[in-house]
């Protein structure tokens, strides 16, 4: 069963800088389009970005454009999300998840979940 577990999350004051990670194992992870998403307490889920299997394309969410930048190792199974210039408001649990389609460029629907990762950004 493909699993997902995000890694690297923890306390930044605002302005800083934090990486996350995104292991995939018991499926593949190459061949799919990835995402990740947050949520905050009492929030709905967001979508923050995407990356295709190559690479080639990326998309972000208005909120995070310029300061976050998504990447991937397929090598590895493993998808990244560098974060800078940190606000407040971007204090949410995030996630990792695999697009439910194969060789998706921008993904509508996702069909695998990692547990989380908690990112703290204090003022």
């Amino acid at each position: 069963q493909v699993q997902l577990v995000e890694s690297g999350g923890g306390l930044v004051q605002a302005g800083g800088s934090m990486r996350l990670s995104c292991v995939l194992s018991g499926g593949t992870f190459s061949k799919y389009a990835m995402g990740w998403f947050r949520q905050a307490p009492g929030q709905e889920r967001q979508f923050v970005g995407s990356i295709n299997w190559r690479a080639t394309h990326t998309y972000y969410a208005d909120s995070v454009k310029g300061r976050f930048a998504i990447s991937r190792v397929n090598a590895n199974n493993t998808l990244y999300l560098q974060m800078n210039s940190l606000k407040p408001e971007d204090t949410a649990t995030y996630f990792c998840a695999r697009d439910a389609a194969m060789w998706g460029i921008r993904p509508t629907n996702y069909a695998y979940w990692g547990p989380g990762t908690q990112v703290t950004v204090s003022s």
